[in-house]
């Protein structure tokens, strides 16, 4: 039985929901969506999936239960639900940036089972980078959500103080590489193409980037190395970027995000 619920059906819970379908990992009837407006999920609605404004009511069947709100709604949800979880029958799995198992177990009890798990956005096409965590789950549990979000792209298990790491590198870091992808579409209709196939080009390019590291293994590094020719043009693009700082600040970007994320739930 995989029955689920999936408090807060924002961004990340919504895509969670439909890449685990997708995937067939179970179906839209197995999972139910919560959120404070159900005129915001009709759509989803429509596809099968049950939907509730009641948080208490929706875990009642629950195998496992997905917190997907805001750090800052965290704590009201976690009041909410703690009258009717069942530790010895349900699992929480929290996908909330910056809060800990130990955290969550504060409010609905030391005998619940908690696993903390970072996704990204991608995780509705099923290409996610997803990072989990635990500190007091059982390793059968730990399969089982390993097993779920392998569903819907890689995992990869760390330590619990990685986590805010984990965010910073993995959920807000498709964003990062989103604007790359932009900023060099902009480039490619400064150099005379129209944006649509700029844009094209450059996703292509990015994607034929990050397969190519994927399928052979190799570094970042080599890889450059192939395409870097003495006095040709792919160096003196790399350097003008270098000179203007773009690796520092690729890494001050994430370096902020990281400490942004570790204080988001008691801000």
């Amino acid at each position: 039985m995989n029955k689920i619920t999936i408090i807060g059906s924002g961004n990340i819970g919504l895509s969670l929901a439909k890449g685990l379908v997708s995937k067939a990992y179970c179906k839209a009837e197995d999972i139910t969506l919560t959120r404070r407006s159900l005129r915001s999920l009709s759509d989803e609605a429509a596809k099968g999936f049950k939907v509730s404004d009641n948080n208490k009511v929706a875990i009642y069947n629950a195998d496992v239960i997905v917190l997907a709100v805001l750090p800052q709604q965290l704590k009201s949800v976690l009041e909410e639900i703690a009258p009717a979880v069942s530790p010895e029958k349900q699992i929480v799995v929290s996908v909330v940036s910056g809060v800990t198992c130990a955290d969550v177990r504060d409010k609905l009890g030391n005998n619940m089972q908690v696993i903390r798990a970072m996704p990204n956005t991608a995780i509705a096409i099923g290409q996610s980078m997803t990072c989990i965590a635990t500190d007091n789950a059982s390793d059968e549990q730990l399969e089982r959500v390993t097993k779920m979000f392998e569903t819907v792209g890689a995992v990869v298990t760390i330590n619990e103080d990685l986590m805010t790491s984990a965010t910073a590198l993995c959920a807000c870091g498709i964003a990062f590489f989103l604007r790359s992808i932009r900023a060099a579409s902009q480039g490619g209709v400064e150099i005379g193409f129209h944006a649509h196939d700029a844009l094209k080009m450059a996703v292509q390019t990015a994607k034929g980037a990050a397969d190519l590291l994927l399928q052979t293994r190799s570094h970042p590094e080599g890889e450059i190395d192939k395409v870097t020719s003495p006095k040709g043009c792919t160096i003196a693009g790399l350097n003008e970027m270098e000179h203007n700082g773009f690796s520092s600040a690729f890494i001050k970007g994430i370096k902020l995000s990281a400490l942004k994320a570790g204080g988001l739930y008691n801000d």
